[in-house]
């Protein structure tokens, strides 16, 4: 069979999960990776057959989204462009994870596409909502990039097509030791105001990977380093805890590890809220914001932050086989997804990053 694997390039959980399925989906199929978005920090040791720029949010220093330059970067007549040439009637299947030249181009076509990525089990019924009123999140969750199939990951399966996260190979040999030190991954903040909060905590090495830095560097005790995933692998699995956002990947991979776990939601980004409030039911302690308020609840966690155990077993390649084998009986009467058409407009309204604006302030 002759896939087309679709990647979203915003942040690195979508890149590192796709370490994992490509090799699987090779092992039986053609597959043709296409990545879209600017925002990761990992590479793919495979040959991209398409890239694009892609629709990111960017990542701001305050704990959301920087709207400006989110707007500034977004290129909405090269995305519907890419969308238009895109050939995904060249193959027998699509599969997306949450991107949106691919999806919208089958959607256009008329053509199934199958999402597997966590945004799929996010927005079921069934798993933990954010206890918000973000109908701009909600939207963007539906709309990002529609799917006629949804599979999801989350941290835990909250329905019949949820499945639990797909741990990396590298974290899943590795053996975790508690060397003592917390290691830090919150890319919304600016290195200022990491080391003026977490110095505060006494007694405490901390090890922050740095979005906003690409050289090392020491400030009291709190030790920023540029992203480099084996250090930061290196790092997670001798951490006494890890205290990072609440996306999906490194805080499933801190569960796994059996760290104890603190996270912070970026503000106005309703995947991350919802999140949030997944990992709270877990008992993970979440603070809204990295102020000087919460800092007590930082100190709590760092002297008395329990383990929340977790089973997260090694069953990705059953999955992917078992979701292909499903789609492909039924490929040939799949309907496509009904979407209105003004959905995709949400993206080009001159108000859309206004309103985004003022639901993360």
């Amino acid at each position: 069979m002759k896939i087309l694997y679709a990647i979203q390039g915003t942040g690195n959980g979508h890149v590192t999960r796709a370490r994992e399925v490509i090799p699987l989906l090779k092992k039986n199929h053609d597959v043709d990776i296409l990545i879209s978005g600017t925002q990761a920090d990992v590479g793919l040791p495979f040959e991209i057959k398409y890239k694009f720029h892609g629709l990111s949010f960017i990542f701001g220093k305050k704990g959301n989204i920087d709207i400006a330059e989110t707007y500034k970067k977004s290129r909405l007549r090269q995305l519907l462009k890419d969308i238009k040439v895109l050939p995904v009637e060249d193959y027998d299947l699509v599969i997306s994870d949450f991107e949106p030249v691919s999806s919208w181009a089958c959607y256009l076509s008329g053509k199934p596409c199958i999402s597997i990525s966590h945004q799929a089990a996010v927005i079921n019924k069934n798993s933990p909502k954010a206890k918000v009123f973000d109908p701009i999140g909600k939207a963007i969750l539906r709309s990002y990039a529609p799917s006629s199939s949804q599979y999801g990951f989350h941290f835990l399966p909250y329905d019949k097509n949820i499945f639990t996260p797909v741990i990396r190979t590298e974290v899943r040999q590795m053996k975790p030791i508690n060397a003592g030190h917390f290691t830090v991954y919150l890319p919304a903040y600016n290195d200022e105001r990491l080391v003026e909060i977490l110095s505060m905590v006494e007694n405490v090495q901390w090890q922050v990977f740095s979005k906003h830095n690409k050289k090392s560097f020491h400030s009291k005790n709190v030790w920023i380093r540029p992203i480099n995933n084996e250090e930061f692998i290196d790092s997670m699995t001798r951490a006494s805890g890890i205290f990072c956002g609440a996306g999906f990947e490194t805080p499933a991979e801190a569960l796994f590890l059996k760290k104890k776990l603190m996270v912070i939601p970026m503000k106005g980004q309703y995947e991350q809220q919802c999140n949030a409030e997944a990992l709270k039911n877990l008992g993970v302690p979440v603070i809204k914001s990295l102020k000087k308020k919460h800092l007590q609840k930082i100190i709590n966690w760092v002297s008395s932050g329990k383990v929340i155990p977790v089973n997260y077993p090694d069953d990705t390649e059953k999955i992917l086989n078992d979701i292909i084998e499903k789609e492909s009986k039924v490929l040939a009467t799949k309907k496509p997804l009904k979407l209105k058409t003004s959905d995709f407009k949400l993206f080009g309204r001159p108000n859309f990053f206004k309103k985004l604006e003022k639901s993360s302030s």
